[in-house]
């Protein structure tokens, strides 16, 4: 019986990597073609497609992107600034929050916490929040308006950190550094942040991929007329798959036409580059993910 249990066992070991593999690949193979489709000639990708055989190689897109730089490296520099402010102030809100509702002592902590489950839920449409944001808190053409609207606090991320708090920190150490003098603010700075790495390093991971994917807000809240200085590598990118005369109407790009871009390979070249960092940075935060969600997901 022993051995056949650890035969069942293996073969199921066996199927399971064979499928992790398999769905590893299927992961990976996107990013592949990517990379190989901006050093495809451009002619050669729109004739044949993109292919992970490409008939002819080309340094063109990079080339363009390089003699441009000051275009399209300032919006990745504003990307860069977005994505390190807007995660900054949200994991600040988010934990004080989290830490706040966590506290059963708290008055109106269940009410608090009601009415941050029914944001989750609900909301009052993007006609709403564009006009609050826009008439009431002036933020069009702004770098807020990048960073303030639907990514600032997630509830979703509360409720990760707030069972984190609840669940993984012990309430006697709270109460023994309170009966030693320290304050609230001291319990949370020096006790409750050091023991919640793993759950703020993953919210702060997914907050960080959020700001720098979104292009959304500068649809909505930014105009090429007063907001272009803030446009970021995905509003760009998005600008160019609407419309390639983007760059050619520009002032450093206005003598280039715009036949003579590379276009389909470039958009290819500027989405490697938008995704580089965040795929250097992930292995660093990787080993806290999978604790943080699996902790902070559990709720006694």
């Amino acid at each position: 019986m022993r051995e056949k249990a650890l035969k069942e066992s293996t073969i199921w070991q066996v199927v399971a990597h064979m499928v992790m593999i398999i769905g590893s690949l299927l992961a990976l193979l996107p990013f592949v073609l990517l990379v190989i489709a901006s050093f495809t000639d451009n002619q050669t990708a729109l004739v044949n497609g993109y292919s992970f055989t490409p008939e002819k190689w080309s340094l063109a897109a990079y080339e363009y992107i390089a003699a441009q730089w000051s275009t399209i490296g300032r919006a990745y520099l504003m990307t860069i600034l977005v994505t390190v402010i807007g995660t900054v102030l949200s994991l600040v809100i988010t934990s004080t929050f989290a830490f706040a509702v966590s506290n059963d002592k708290l008055p109106g902590h269940k009410v608090l916490m009601f009415l941050c489950i029914f944001t989750m839920l609900f909301n009052g449409g993007i006609v709403a929040s564009y006009y609050i944001y826009s008439n009431i808190f002036h933020i069009r053409d702004t770098i807020w308006a990048l960073i303030v609207p639907t990514l600032l606090m997630s509830p979703f991320n509360v409720v990760l950190v707030k069972n984190y708090f609840t669940n993984s920190i012990s309430p006697s150490i709270l109460e023994a550094a309170q009966i030693d003098g320290a304050s609230v603010f001291a319990v949370f700075l020096k006790i409750v942040i050091p023991l919640s790495v793993p759950i703020l390093a993953t919210v702060g991971l997914m907050t960080a991929i959020a700001y720098w994917n979104d292009w959304t807000n500068g649809l909505y809240y930014l105009t090429e007329m007063n907001g272009a200085d803030l446009f970021t590598i995905q509003i760009v990118l998005n600008k160019i798959n609407e419309n390639i005369n983007f760059l050619a109407n520009n002032s450093e790009l206005a003598a280039t036409a715009a036949s003579q871009l590379p276009s389909t390979t470039m958009r290819m070249a500027i989405a490697v580059i938008g995704i580089l960092p965040i795929i250097i940075a992930y292995p660093f935060f990787q080993r806290y993910f999978v604790k943080g969600i699996t902790l902070g997901g559990v709720k006694e």
